[in-house]
């Protein structure tokens, strides 16, 4: 793109023109008795079924009091990277914890999942190794692999077959990585992990799994989609996990062995040049953690809440996508219908998000419907009932 004025104004033209433009919003809460999914947008009173605060953890006041102790205790930053002065007994601290929680030997903070991501594939992937990947895999994975400057494909979603051919098909010679999300992120589909784990040991391959969607929610104790399909560490050795989401609160993390955390910790440039996490977000997920391990009923709520809105919908018609997480996509297909139904939640109080290329492939735009423990049976009711009209209004004018 030539560096001009006009070149970027046509640039957002066109996004706006094929509405793919995408705004922000600016979010405030309110406090009463349904604060927990409420928000304040533009002045209107929502509530929120696009958040990835599953377990509804977010403004738990355990979680609230730990980050505030630790803050008086440790200030509001970190004031280094980990390998300076930043490291503190808050970190240290939730390594051992996350690390014993996923079944690993050692776990490595990051500030964020998609440093996380691109710390794995750039330390374990260079350019003679393989980098295989689901087509749909976060984007940061896939950036990943592009800095990584590794041999980079990407096999149809969910096809372990397909993966199996790409790695018979390509130079094994060297190292190969194959990544998936355990639960994609716009579809809320699980990863056939079992059939990828067997494919990666054939070929002597690395498996790697961004679980940022399972982990707290999926698995007997909510330890992510590698428990739920009873795989072990051997299986996946490379697992990535987020805290921002079923954690309610924020950063990522890198579990696995030894090695595999010590190698992280020396190389990956996304670990060693970057500021610390605060230790109070530290202290508020060491608190979460706590609360998801004793309070299993926050779990079993938010799938059984899960299963109603999926009867429900299929009930009313709506066009569901096929998954059993609290991540419930209605497709819609086109950008600017997406909007215009998106837009008619929000008039009636609800807000959900419309998804558009290029998170999503071309042609099928979406509405991304969440749920959380916090959510009630009432709010999931209405929720239908409004996007029964809303959808049903669209197809009437179609």
């Amino acid at each position: 793109m030539k560096r001009n004025r006009q070149t970027l104004e046509s640039a957002l033209r066109d996004l706006e023109r094929q509405h793919l433009k995408r705004s922000r919003r600016t979010v405030d809460a309110f406090i009463d008795a349904d604060s927990a999914t409420g928000v304040i947008v533009d002045g209107h009173k929502l509530v929120n079924f696009c958040s990835n605060d599953y377990l509804g953890l977010s403004r738990h006041p355990k979680i609230v009091a730990a980050m505030s102790d630790a803050a008086r205790r440790y200030g509001s930053g970190s004031g280094a990277s980990h390998l300076v002065t930043g490291h503190g007994v808050e970190h240290e601290a939730l390594e051992r914890e996350l690390a014993a929680f996923t079944g690993r030997e050692r776990a490595l903070l990051f500030s964020t999942g998609y440093m996380a991501n691109l710390a794995a594939i750039t330390t374990f992937a260079d350019r003679n190794d393989q980098v295989l990947l689901d087509r749909l895999s976060h984007a940061s994975l896939i950036d990943g692999g592009l800095l990584a400057k590794a041999n980079l494909r990407r096999f149809a979603h969910a096809d372990a077959k397909a993966a199996a051919h790409e790695i018979e098909n390509g130079d094994s010679s060297h190292g190969v990585i194959v990544g998936t999300d355990g639960v994609f992120s716009m579809d809320g589909d699980l990863a056939p992990l079992p059939e990828l784990a067997a494919i990666a040991k054939a070929h002597e391959a690395w498996l790697l799994v961004d679980d940022a969607h399972g982990l707290g929610v999926i698995g007997p104790t909510g330890r992510g989609t590698v428990e739920h399909f009873g795989l072990n560490a051997d299986d996946v050795p490379i697992l990535i996990g987020t805290l921002g989401k079923a954690f309610g609160s924020f950063g990522a993390f890198v579990a696995g062995d030894h090695d595999v955390i010590e190698l992280l910790l020396q190389r990956a440039r996304s670990y060693i040049y970057t500021t610390a996490l605060p230790q109070p977000v530290a202290a508020a997920t060491r608190a979460a953690l706590e609360i998801i391990e004793r309070e299993a009923w926050r779990r079993e709520r938010v799938l059984s809440l899960t299963q109603r809105f999926r009867a429900a919908a299929k009930d009313a018609g709506l066009p569901l996508g096929d998954s059993i997480t609290p991540i419930q996509p209605i497709l819609i297909g086109d950008s600017e219908a997406a909007l215009i139904t998106s837009r008619k939640l929000f008039d009636a109080g609800f807000w959900v998000a419309a998804i558009r290329p290029p998170t999503v492939p071309r042609g099928s735009a979406r509405l991304r419907v969440t749920l959380s423990a916090a959510h009630t049976e009432a709010q999931v009711d209405a929720l239908i009932e409004a996007l029964h009209q809303a959808v049903s209004v669209r197809a009437a004018a179609l």
